[in-house]
């Protein structure tokens, strides 16, 4: 059973998951040499989204631990470099300070590279969301498997608060999700991918009815 902080079980977008509780994971399954920057991870994204809501009116650090969260309780995945990404994903989209090399010297190039390829140009998709998320879409294509699967964790995470109005065009949502990023995963021998793929086709199904 998950081992939340609110212990009356809170709905789905309400729910995070607390240092104690990263720890007690850690402790588990991950290398306890790695903890450290996992835990260093988990408190970077934490202060960048401190002051960030989402529109279902949860604060975005949540999304950020679920992600990561599911890596460990879904896929039952402790990579250090991956986990650490997760926590991370959105970083240098939602902060002025924190940087690629910022973010090299702190977890190493490859987290940097994952969470750099994880980013998009939010100025821009402003103006063209369509045309940003389909070359997004695009690069992932391109990009290591494991970008790809924090993208699909994340997604899995968005779908699953649908219901709580995290975004405004939900249906849109779900049919660039199952249209654009779907049929990469699922051309390829990624036994995560495949797993995330499934979940996210369940969840889509669930929400259309």
């Amino acid at each position: 059973m998950e081992n939340f902080r609110d212990k009356s079980h809170p709905q789905y977008n309400q729910r995070f998951l607390t240092i104690e509780e990263l720890e007690e994971r850690l402790h588990r399954r991950g290398d306890p040499i790695m903890m450290p920057k996992v835990l260093d991870a988990y408190e970077m994204a934490q202060s960048v989204h401190a002051h960030q809501v989402r529109n279902d009116g949860t604060p975005h650090f949540y999304h950020s631990a679920r992600t990561a969260r599911i890596f460990m309780d879904e896929l039952h995945a402790f990579d250090t470099d991956l986990l650490i990404a997760a926590f991370l994903h959105d970083v240098l989209e939602d902060s002025d300070t924190i940087t690629k090399g910022v973010l090299e010297y702190n977890f190493g190039s490859y987290v940097a590279y994952v969470v750099d390829m994880l980013t998009k140009d939010l100025p821009k998709a402003r103006i063209d969301p369509d045309g940003v998320d389909i070359a997004h879409a695009e690069r992932l294509r391109l990009a290591s498997e494991d970008c790809l699967v924090i993208k699909l964790a994340a997604r899995l995470d968005n779908i699953r608060c649908l219901s709580f109005h995290l975004k405004r065009n939900p249906l849109i949502y779900i049919t660039n999700t199952l249209e654009r990023y779907l049929p990469i995963a699922e051309s390829t021998a990624n036994a995560r991918l495949h797993l995330l793929a499934s979940a996210i086709r369940s969840e889509a199904n669930t929400f259309l009815g």
